[in-house]
């Protein structure tokens, strides 16, 4: 019988090596400068978390073309290197360990965020029945130009490019976002996807542009320090699949193929259940991947704790708990009582909400070590 492991376990991941299983999941926090230079702030932010098993920093555009939402950082261009280099370092010096998660909205877009008021990208005109936050607050997406056969190259290199930019910003991998409704995870699902040439029609052709983008992202990065987020039955941003299960069966044998460190899967939405036979498949999907499983949605301290033991996972990430307790894996292991979450303060705005939740009174409050330095 396999040995039964914790959420207080270390963990080989790939070629990282994890104190705990209690992992950050990326997090928008509107929060960047206009240009999608990440605040000063974020260095605060980022280093107070470094306790978690490994940081996956919030969603990053790798182009202008990928921007979604006001005030979200880039890693396109030098400005964009230089304070991501800040963060990865203040990290790095609390013994903390941080991907990039590299990001591509493709139509969860709005023209006043792209350049020359461009339509955003998918791979069909279809528009998405949802909305994005723009300077002017909340605006249904914008109507989406289908991408040409070039188009979807220069996004491949786009993604290139961003998994470089990541090196040289002193990351220690990257994940690639296919996952919540985004411009991979439209190419994946027919739900909107209607493409008739290479990219579209089967499922097989349908997850090119991923298989591309993960191997234009592995001439940068060694396999075992990239990872993939996936989201079979999510339905978010307008987003869906007539057969998640037979559709992704290829895509986790194609990911499993490609020998990456490991595969992070969105099991649930906040404030939506999982129904027992969308677990079930989801079981059945996590079965075609013999490498690290990262589960994430809907997960406390407890469930995660049942489903390592039972192998279903191998770690798990954690999203607002993290905003609202920057110590958790301290939390969890003494099972102390969780700070208080203010959703009015989870997208925009200043410090507040944002580098202030308070540590427990004997740990370690990064916050106050910098204020009194």
């Amino acid at each position: 019988m396999a040995e039964s492991r914790t959420l207080f376990d270390p963990a080989t991941m790939g070629a990282i090596e994890l104190p705990n299983r209690v992992l950050m999941a990326p997090l928008t926090r509107n929060r960047s400068q206009a240009d999608g230079t990440p605040n000063a702030w974020a260095q605060t932010y980022y280093k107070q978390r470094a306790s978690a098993g490994l940081i996956l920093a919030e969603a990053t555009q790798v182009s202008v073309m990928g921007k979604g939402y006001k005030d979200t950082p880039g890693i396109h261009t030098d400005a964009h290197v230089r304070e991501w280099r800040k963060i990865t370092d203040a990290v790095h010096a609390q013994g903390g360990r941080i991907f990039l998660q590299l990001w591509h909205v493709g139509r969860i877009s709005h023209s006043s965020l792209l350049p020359d008021n461009a339509k955003p990208l998918a791979p069909s005109a279809v528009r998405a029945q949802q909305q994005t936050f723009t300077e002017n607050g909340f605006e249904d997406c914008s109507e989406p130009q289908a991408m040409t056969i070039e188009q979807i190259r220069e996004t491949v290199e786009q993604f290139r490019d961003g998994a470089e930019r990541a090196k040289e910003a002193g990351f220690d991998g990257v994940e690639i976002h296919a996952a919540n409704g985004y411009l991979l995870d439209q190419f994946l699902k027919d739900g909107i996807n209607d493409r008739d040439d290479d990219y579209g029609g089967s499922p097989e052709k349908r997850m090119r542009f991923v298989s591309e983008v993960i191997d234009a992202v592995a001439t940068v990065w060694p396999r075992d320090r990239i990872g993939i987020r996936l989201s079979p039955f999510g339905k978010t941003n307008d987003l869906s699949d007539s057969d998640p299960e037979a559709h992704f069966t290829p895509v986790y044998k194609m990911v499993n193929d490609k020998r990456l460190a490991y595969i992070h899967v969105v099991e649930q939405f906040p404030g939506a259940d999982v129904a027992d036979e969308t677990f079930e498949a989801l079981k059945r999907l996590r079965k075609l991947w013999d490498g690290f499983y990262i589960g994430n949605g809907g997960y406390d301290k407890d469930n995660a704790i049942a489903q390592i033991a039972s192998g279903h996972c191998d770690a798990v990430t954690f999203g607002r708990d993290f905003i609202a307790n920057p110590d958790l894996p301290e939390r969890f292991r003494v099972g102390a009582e969780l700070n208080a979450q203010d959703p009015d303060t989870f997208y925009g705005g200043d410090e507040r909400g944002y580098i202030d939740y308070p540590f427990l009174p004997d740990g370690t409050d990064i916050d106050a070590q910098d204020k009194a330095a």
